[in-house]
């Protein structure tokens, strides 16, 4: 367990969730000890979750290294995970904070349906806008939700605050999220590897609205590619190129700077402060990263 836990620690990201955590309580009140627990509660369920989602999606790699089911196969992986999860759960209940063990276990459950659905219309391809926001609302956003929302609480033990920060969370988290699809792209020129959603038929959001707008002949075209030459490279440049004809890329792009400014409308509520003014930033950073 020591060999693979440390091997999966060297391709840490950017730990932005704990980040979250600490912003949100000291806005909120004083960072304590309860804090920093939480900070690593959110940490370890983040790691958790990407190690499973690595099974589920049959991702060779994770970060630039080879994934731990690629290394160890899935069986480890899959316990690795739940060791990981367990970690983070405990933390919570040797030092008796079952309000936040409630928040962060709601985040659980919710990203496993977020998953779950997600899996399910990919099948039929049907995935409409509305079930799209379903879906990164319960699997992506759901995880920054509970981070802002039990950091909140920890310094504060409010829950009308600790529901602001979870609300500004989710608007954080769909915002996320919509960035990676735009990253999967090629946004911005990034160099990240592009068409990865289109391989593993995932609808986001850019291919979701190219759908809406485009002619019944493409729309078919684009739906056969994806069913069945998703590992054709020039079939799936094609659909990238439909996706920037017909406006998927500026829609998404448009849709996030939306959720982005209802975050922002709702930090506003707080007192302007240096910390207030930091997770302006990290906010701003989640939607103008590169990778």
């Amino acid at each position: 367990m020591k060999q693979v836990l440390k091997y999966f620690l060297r391709s840490k990201g950017k730990q932005m969730r704990p980040l979250f955590v600490l912003l949100s309580a000291k806005i909120a009140g004083e960072i304590n000890d309860a804090t920093y627990r939480t900070a690593s509660m959110i940490e370890l369920l983040h790691t958790a979750t990407l190690v499973h989602d690595d099974v589920v999606d049959d991702a060779m790699q994770r970060r630039n290294f080879f994934s731990i089911n690629a290394v160890w196969k899935n069986k480890i992986a899959v316990l690795v995970g739940d060791y990981l999860l367990a970690q983070g759960l405990l933390l919570s209940i040797e030092n008796e904070d079952f309000e936040l063990l409630k928040i962060t276990s709601n985040a659980v459950k919710e990203m496993s349906e977020g998953e779950i659905l997600q899996i399910e219309k990919a099948r039929k391809l049907d995935i409409t806008e509305s079930v799209y926001f379903d879906i990164i609302r319960s699997k992506t956003a759901s995880l920054l939700a509970s981070a802002c929302s039990a950091g909140a609480f920890s310094a504060r033990k409010d829950r009308k605050t600790a529901e602001m920060f979870r609300e500004f969370g989710e608007m954080i988290g769909i915002a996320f999220q919509i960035k990676d699809d735009l990253l999967d792209y090629g946004y911005n020129n990034t160099g990240k590897p592009s068409g990865g959603d289109i391989k593993e038929k995932k609808m986001t959001l850019p291919l979701i609205y190219t759908l809406q707008q485009a002619p019944s002949a493409i729309k078919r075209r684009i739906i056969y590619t994806v069913k069945n030459n998703n590992t054709d490279h020039d079939k799936v440049a094609e659909v990238m190129q439909y996706v920037r004809e017909f406006g998927g890329l500026s829609y998404a792009e448009s849709q996030m700077m939306l959720y982005r400014d209802k975050a922002l409308t709702i930090l506003s509520a707080f007192p302007d402060s240096e910390e207030r003014d930091a997770m302006e930033e990290l906010v701003n950073f989640t939607i103008s990263r590169n990778k």
